[in-house]
């Protein structure tokens, strides 16, 4: 690896900060995660591999939750653990390896959408011939409604945004560099540079992932002000030197930072272990219903306080930058 030092500092050179980071990878995930980074990346394998390995993982964590009974259950909780520590060691190696690449980021963005499609579709499979709670009415082709209520319009907008807030709280700790806080305007210059030079790969991924900013900001459109104010006005934690601007990251890090369990929450551990939960006693019905439910409520939540400082914060900062202090 092109960083050294000692196991403790490698490993809090691979966490992006302690409020991102849910409790569970800190304490386990992200440690075997980093055991295993150095023991391949000793062995000369690519990132990459890794990701490719979690995918398969992931498909095959999705096989095994078709089944009813408790061992092919437990197998697929296992196999899901495996691609999950396969996406945090990709991960790890890449930020203290340096081998990263558009290849990478391809297949990591991906990979998480072929575990839960591959999930959710031996779920369906497996509920279509059992009966709805409580009738004597099958499943049918109300359990493909439910799980597309749960997968497409939940669970997909609720991790994206949950991401996008953790990618924010970056940028008003660390600033623009020390965060991922892509724009889909950038993307799509970037996308019509590839295309210009033949690149069809990357033009692809960038056209894509503009379309994936581009909803992230249409949900956001007061945090948009604000990041435009911000620019604007120069304001950046990583360049960041009078008094004032101080003063208003500090602000915008102590009301996010509340938030950051919320996005968390949104994340793989939680609905994980919901999932593994409810298919343990054979009723992964309930999970979908879960995150349609109660996950839309914390993102809802999520969403409008965010909006809510996000605008609050603008207005502060257009009215009295020019003065001596910002006050909330």
């Amino acid at each position: 690896m092109s960083k050294s030092g000692t196991f403790f500092e490698l490993y809090k050179a691979s966490l992006k900060s302690k409020d991102t980071e849910e409790w569970i990878d800190i304490v386990f995930t992200r440690p075997i995660g980093l055991v295993f980074a150095l023991l391949w990346n000793k062995l000369g394998i690519h990132p990459n591999v890794i990701t490719i390995l979690s995918i398969f993982l992931g498909i095959g964590a999705g096989v095994m939750f078709y089944f009813t009974d408790i061992y092919h259950n437990l197998l697929g909780i296992l196999l899901l653990v495996l691609a999950n520590l396969c996406d945090s060691t990709d991960g790890q190696m890449a930020r203290l390896s340096g081998k990263t690449s558009l290849v990478g980021r391809i297949l990591d963005g991906l990979s998480g959408d072929v575990w839960f499609f591959s999930i959710y579709l031996a779920l369906c499979l497996r509920l279509q011939g059992q009966t709805i709670p409580g009738t004597t009415t099958e499943w049918g082709i109300w359990i493909w409604l439910l799980a597309i209520l749960s997968g497409a319009l939940s669970h997909s907008p609720q991790s994206s945004l949950a991401d996008y807030y953790r990618q924010v709280h970056l940028f008003f700790l660390n600033g623009r560099n020390g965060s991922e806080l892509d724009t889909s305007e950038e993307q799509k210059a970037l996308a019509d540079k590839a295309k210009a030079e033949g690149k069809t790969l990357e033009y692809i991924f960038r056209v894509n992932y503009a379309g994936y900013c581009r909803s992230q900001e249409k949900r956001t459109p007061e945090f948009q002000k604000l990041y435009k104010v911000m620019n604007e006005k120069g304001i950046d934690a990583a360049s960041a030197d009078s008094p004032q601007e101080k003063s208003i990251l500090e602000t915008l890090r102590d009301v996010s930072r509340p938030l950051m369990p919320n996005a968390n929450f949104l994340s793989f551990n939680s609905r994980a272990i919901i999932l593994y939960i409810t298919c343990l006693l054979n009723i992964p019905w309930l999970y979908m219903l879960i995150e349609i439910t109660v996950y839309n409520m914390v993102y809802m939540y999520m969403r409008n306080t965010h909006e809510t400082f996000s605008k609050k914060v603008c207005k502060i900062i257009e009215e009295n930058y020019a003065g001596k202090g910002v006050y909330i």
